[in-house]
């Protein structure tokens, strides 16, 4: 974005727009706070890891760490489909770990106001993933928070896994 355009100042001074990467899993949009995301990669191979929780594929070596691959697509309940060299693998933080998660594609960056973003309890309780929900021209945008999306047990036996 060009830093001498208004819109751009207004953008970079208006604490109340949110920020979110968008990105696709059986053509249904979703999106994560740009916060938490580091980086978009094409698809690597991934190493599977014995013993991990369900919602793991196995791991990457990311810059010589080792990163665990997530699955919206197991997370959701969605049916399985190989993992093509097409699709994405989006670098993001949760409050303890980087992870990846494996999606279709990314397709855009989108700028919200806090007020066209509605907490996914008022609309569907007992989301634990979903924590907002935005509408789209095309569409409706639901923003996952990555610090829910691996259980506590599921966290700890992937910590167990990743110490050994």
């Amino acid at each position: 974005m060009n830093a001498n355009c208004p819109t751009a100042a207004i953008i970079a001074t208006n604490p109340m727009l949110n920020r979110f990467l968008v990105f696709t899993v059986d053509a249904q949009q979703y999106a994560l706070r740009l916060e938490s995301v580091q980086r978009v990669v094409r698809m690597v191979e991934i190493t599977p890891l014995p013993k991990a929780p369900d919602i793991v594929l196995g791991v990457i070596n990311l810059a010589g760490s080792v990163t665990p691959v997530l699955s919206p697509r197991r997370r959701l309940g969605l049916p399985e489909k190989e993992i093509g060299l097409d699709a994405n693998l989006i670098i993001a933080s949760t409050a303890t770990r980087r992870v990846a998660l494996a999606v279709d594609s990314v397709t855009k960056l989108e700028e919200r106001l806090s007020e066209e973003i509605v907490e996914a309890e008022t609309v569907a309780p007992g989301t634990r993933f979903t924590t907002s929900i935005v509408n789209l021209e095309d569409g409706i945008l639901f923003i996952h928070d990555l610090d829910r999306f691996l259980s506590g047990e599921e966290e700890t036996q992937l910590n167990d896994l990743l110490t050994q």
